[in-house]
């Protein structure tokens, strides 16, 4: 439960902040997102990224270098 001293956990993020949290740039972001290695969805015209699509995006690297 969030006592409001820590900002509100959000579900999908802008390809700005998605971007933010992996680390890289915008554009990479939105080649990820337009070749559909990292999962987006629409909400009415905006785009979105579910923060748990960056974890298993993250997997998905992980797994490739094992």
């Amino acid at each position: 439960m969030n006592d409001g001293t820590q900002p509100p956990i959000r579900l999908v993020l802008t390809i700005e902040e998605a971007a933010d949290r992996l680390g890289i740039g915008r554009t990479l972001m939105y080649a990820l997102v337009s070749a559909g290695e990292v999962e987006s969805v629409r909400i009415g015209r905006l785009r979105r990224v579910p923060a748990d699509a960056l974890v298993e995006y993250v997997r998905g690297l992980r797994g490739e270098a094992a």
